[in-house]
């Protein structure tokens, strides 16, 4: 047995301080907010429900979804409920056969430290678009001497992250690119750059890098290469500074008013986008996270719950603009939390803001219809000891692409039902002892309840309107019990079974003193891998209240006892630490981008089966250089968009002492940007 792979950072989540000082505010190293006092274990469910009808349910869901098919209903419903009960506990190891999974065939890539973006053999890769490429018209070359926020705001944005790449009828070979720009780093943007004196344009350009980018892209012929076209019409940029509405029940509360807004219906800008989704009618969704960075002088206790802190902020914005301080505009920050939906294919659009999705730090969300038509959104609060959430929506989508159907799809996320979990799992609490020893039965799995919190007009969570509910939706979660997680960020639902994934990144303070201790769903004190959970709605029903679940991944080295990969042969995996942005290819795989890589590599991109006998193969597909984060990511049938976040972001590294030459080589400012990798021989990735 081999050693057991180095850690490669002190820092909670293996990022450097520099990163988390511009991401996220460095929330690491402040108090968790989340400071309730509600249940970790499954007792409020317990004195409700009768845990062993829903786990009867749920079982039957596992069989129908593991055999891709709907929920078992009628005469051989309790046949199979009984095949699945018998069936539960420890999945003994499996021999893969040769061929591997569908749609994973290719060498995996080895645990580096290349300052550049490793691909397996037999691949290809180009960069799609740098950070200050022109795609409005008008807008000159990048020149990182001769910024200004005229200029960057026709340009592609600053630290990509989600991405979405759609259909463009009428124009062979192209489609549209839709990207976050999560934040900016002002060091690594700007030569000579004084973090306690920011100029007023250094400040407005990085106004004019924050926010979304719409840019069409065109296919070379015979490759996988994309290139930007630029002055497309549909192309766009959105900032700090655009416009957007606000929607659904809280919009026009007095929660939402400002001195510059008293109908509390419009805001200016979106912040710290990081992953998000793409609807089945056409539109993409934006979550808004770490906003909390950018408000200086938060004064209240809901203020402390959402992370806002009590003085001035890393950019110093509130010297310029006076409504990022919460001394002159204690509401502004209620105006930013939300999920964003933009319709790509409109270039005159207003973005809108779904508060009946509810305002916390938004990692993504993600899609699902019912069987009658009706979306339901899954959505993570990525902060440690926060919640995992669902919406779904009271109204049907409407199919076509006319002008009544997509004017009609636009509300579809403003009216519906907003809902936190709460997990129980289904071993004595004992055998949950904080170092991932699996329990007795072989599997950390077990029930959930999804606990209404707002509908419409209407809260159900005792002592809050449905104001603050939407608003204050962490405290509205704290008041019901919900259970705490480590870090739930990406959550995607599999358009093959149905089955609901979570990425759960990491939770370093997992059972210190005062803080909430392992749970089935959370077994690991000071988490420094995640893991990555599976749902199963009851009847495969997406609308309704009761699920069962199972970590599906058990993330770190796999000569780690304390690592799980659903049965699959541990020496035969790839290791992996972080799970962060997920996402699924035709054949049902799971692809994992990472965040934090605590395993003496870059960070990178896996791909995992998630059913069938190789169920729980993990292969690493590529890396990102160094000090960079992988997100989006894209996965088509013969191409895979990555975005390469913060390169270089290394602690004591600015424009004049670079720790990365990528993308463009020695001499050359670092870039995020977008990659494209495709098969040098034109077939399908990994098959």
């Amino acid at each position: 047995m081999r050693n057991l792979l180095p850690l490669i950072s002190s820092h909670p989540g293996g990022r450097s301080s520099l990163t988390c000082r511009f991401r996220c505010g460095d929330a690491c190293f402040k108090e968790t907010p989340n400071t309730s006092d509600n249940e970790y274990a499954g007792d409020i469910i317990a004195r409700a429900v009768s845990r062993r009808s829903m786990m009867r349910a749920a079982a039957v869901v596992t069989v129908a979804a593991a055999a891709g098919t709907a929920a078992l209903t009628g005469p051989n419903a309790p046949q199979a409920e009984a095949v699945a009960l018998a069936g539960h506990g420890h999945e003994p190891p499996r021999k893969p056969a040769p061929s591997g999974a569908r749609g994973l065939r290719f060498s995996p890539v080895a645990p580096n430290k290349n300052d550049k973006v490793t691909i397996p053999d037999g691949y290809s890769q180009n960069v799609v678009i740098r950070w200050g490429e022109p795609i409005l018209r008008g807008a000159p070359a990048f020149n990182p001497d001769k910024q200004s926020a005229k200029a960057q705001a026709g340009q592609f944005g600053y630290n990509n992250d989600f991405l979405s790449l759609l259909p463009l009828r009428g124009e062979r070979g192209r489609q549209v690119l839709v990207a976050n720009h999560e934040y900016t780093d002002e060091i690594l943007m700007f030569r000579g750059y004084d973090p306690a004196n920011p100029t007023r344009e250094q400040v407005e350009i990085a106004w004019a890098a924050h926010g979304l980018s719409v840019v069409v892209v065109q296919e070379e012929h015979r490759t996988g290469k994309l290139g930007p076209v630029s002055r497309h019409p549909l192309n766009r940029r959105l900032t700090a500074t655009s416009e957007f509405r606000v929607t659904g029940p809280a919009a026009g509360s007095p929660l939402l008013r400002t001195s510059a807004d008293r109908t509390g219906r419009k805001v200016l800008g979106t912040l710290n986008n990081c992953a998000g989704g793409t609807t089945p009618w056409g539109t993409t969704l934006h979550g808004e996270e770490n906003f909390n960075q950018y408000f200086a002088n938060g004064n209240t206790d809901m203020h402390k719950r959402y992370g806002i802190g009590t003085g001035a902020t890393e950019r110093k914005w509130e010297r310029f603009d006076r409504r990022f301080d919460l001394a002159k505009e204690p509401n502004e920050a209620n105006r930013f939390g939300w999920v964003v939906e933009l319709d790509p294919y409109d270039p005159d659009s207003t973005p809108r803001k779904r508060t009946a999705l509810g305002r916390f730090k938004h990692e993504a969300a993600q899609p699902r219809l019912t069987s009658d038509g009706r979306p339901v959104v899954y959505m993570g609060d990525d902060e440690k000891f926060d919640y995992l959430y669902k919406f779904v929506s009271s109204k049907r989508m409407k199919k076509g692409t006319s002008r009544a159907a997509r004017e009609h799809n636009l509300t579809l996320l403003d009216e519906g039902t907003l809902y936190v979990a709460k997990l129980t799992g289904d071993s004595p609490a004992a055998e949950i002892d904080g170092t991932g020893k699996l329990p007795t039965d072989g599997e950390f799995d077990g029930s959930g309840v999804w606990i209404p919190l707002a509908t419409g007009t209407t809260s159900h969570v005792p002592g809050m309107t449905a104001d603050e509910v939407y608003v204050y939706t962490r405290l509205a979660g704290d008041k019901v019990g919900a259970t705490k997680m480590d870090r739930p960020e990406d959550v995607e639902p599999s358009p093959r079974t149905g089955r609901v994934y979570v990425a759960l990144t990491n939770n370093s303070d997992r059972g210190k003193e005062g803080k909430a201790g392992a749970d089935e769903a959370n077994p690991r004190n000071a988490n420094k891998h995640g893991q990555i959970l599976e749902l199963a709605e009851n009847w495969d029903d997406p609308a309704g209240d009761g699920f069962a679940w199972r970590l599906f991944l058990v993330a770190g080295d796999p000569d780690d006892p304390a690592t799980y990969f659903s049965g699959f042969p541990k020496e035969s995996v790839s290791p992996i630490s972080c799970p962060d942005n997920v996402a699924f290819d035709d054949h049902g795989n799971l692809w994992i981008s990472t965040d934090g890589n605590q395993l003496g590599s870059h960070d990178g991109l896996f791909g995992v089966a998630t059913h069938g006998d190789r169920r729980g193969e993990l292969k690493q597909f590529l890396t990102v250089p160094t000090g960079a984060e992988t997100c989006g990511p894209v996965i088509q049938d013969r191409r895979v968009l990555v975005a390469v976040q913060h390169p270089g972001e290394v602690d004591g590294a600015s424009v004049e002492k670079p720790a990365s030459i990528w993308p463009d080589g020695p001499g050359k400012i670092v870039r995020p940007s977008v990659v494209a990798v495709w098969r040098k021989d034109g077939r399908d990735i990994g098959v």
